[in-house]
């Protein structure tokens, strides 16, 4: 057990403690702080915190953080297609379907069992369920990820992704033709109080969040989108994309699902309603190496379900995307 004391002696504006602890170093995520608060392991002035309790100056705080403790996690041979790797990072092309860590209902068949199989060392500062992981993908979105492999890393990679300088883009078929070649979401996203898988930008207590976007072709009432984040909210892009009627193709939870316009020939139709996942792959990522600072570019090409749909739809006609994984920078 560590423990950890503070004493607030200024306050350069109205904080939380949950925002204070989250900025100081050593401690755990945000997220795992919960666990934390739940638990009374965190007290202001020796009584149990909440994490929106807002502090004073003067204040006392104590955050003891048990050890680590092994979840037992077995490393499994799931096949990874690794793009790059040295003695810090792993860059690799996450296959749809594959969940990037355990939940607390499932240990086995993720991609944390596959790192741990490929690699054998990983960072742990993501904590015994998440060794490594630094961001992550929706189990139905295929693309490039980084993962750390020393503690070292995952700080330098993790702060990248604090400060929105990791270059992330996707690709994605949504229905109906865009009707602007470029532009930019911007609105606030957080939980869906009325359905609690889904995120929402209808709600006063979400956190920013920021697409641009890209057209790259209108065909057949469906259109091939380039999408950049500023920042990483969860299912940000699905949202975004939802809002202004142009939803993911295949996307179940905020689109239509497999269903297919009218006025698609057969080939097309086809293609869609064998789409078993939403069409958005995380096709290039661009972050400087957590060691040696230089600037990495990692690309992904489409996978062939996606392409599939795109190809038939004729949005692929004249569109340069990258023929293979690999680094192009």
């Amino acid at each position: 057990m560590a423990r950890h004391s503070f004493a607030i002696a200024s306050l350069d504006a109205p904080l939380r403690v949950d925002q204070f602890l989250s900025r100081q170093p050593g401690l755990p995520s945000r997220s795992r702080l919960k666990a934390l608060f739940h638990e009374g392991r965190i007290t202001v002035n020796g009584k149990p915190a909440l994490p929106s309790a807002r502090l004073k100056i003067g204040d006392a705080i104590i955050a003891d953080v048990p050890d680590p403790v092994a979840a037992g996690l077995e490393p499994e041979p799931i096949p990874l297609t690794v793009i790059y790797e040295d003695r810090h990072i792993i860059v690799f092309d996450k296959p749809a379907g594959l969940l990037t860590h355990p939940t607390p209902g499932r240990s086995t068949g993720t991609l944390v069992n596959a790192l741990l199989y490929h690699c054998h060392d990983l960072s742990g500062v993501g904590g015994s369920i998440k060794p490594g992981i630094v961001h992550r993908l929706d189990k139905l979105t295929s693309g490039v990820m980084v993962a750390a492999k020393t503690d070292l890393a995952h700080h330098g990679l993790a702060a990248q992704f604090k400060a929105h300088s990791i270059d992330r883009k996707y690709l994605a078929v949504v229905y109906g033709e865009m009707e602007k070649l470029s532009g930019s979401f911007e609105t606030v996203i957080g939980r869906n109080p009325h359905h609690r898988l889904k995120m929402t930008s209808h709600t006063e207590k979400g956190r920013r969040a920021v697409t641009r976007f890209s057209t790259l072709a209108r065909n057949n009432g469906m259109s091939l989108v380039e999408l950049t984040l500023e920042t990483g909210r969860t299912h940000q892009i699905r949202v975004h994309l939802s809002d202004h009627n142009h939803p993911v193709a295949g996307d179940a939870l905020y689109g239509k699902g497999r269903t297919v316009p009218a006025r698609l020939k057969p080939e097309p139709r086809a293609a869609l309603r064998r789409l078993d996942r939403q069409a958005l792959h995380a096709y290039r990522l661009g972050f400087d190496h957590p060691s040696t600072g230089l600037r990495m570019v990692f690309e992904s090409p489409l996978p062939p379900d996606i392409a599939v749909v795109a190809s038939s739809l004729g949005l692929l006609t004249g569109v340069k995307l990258p023929a293979r994984s690999g680094r192009v920078q």
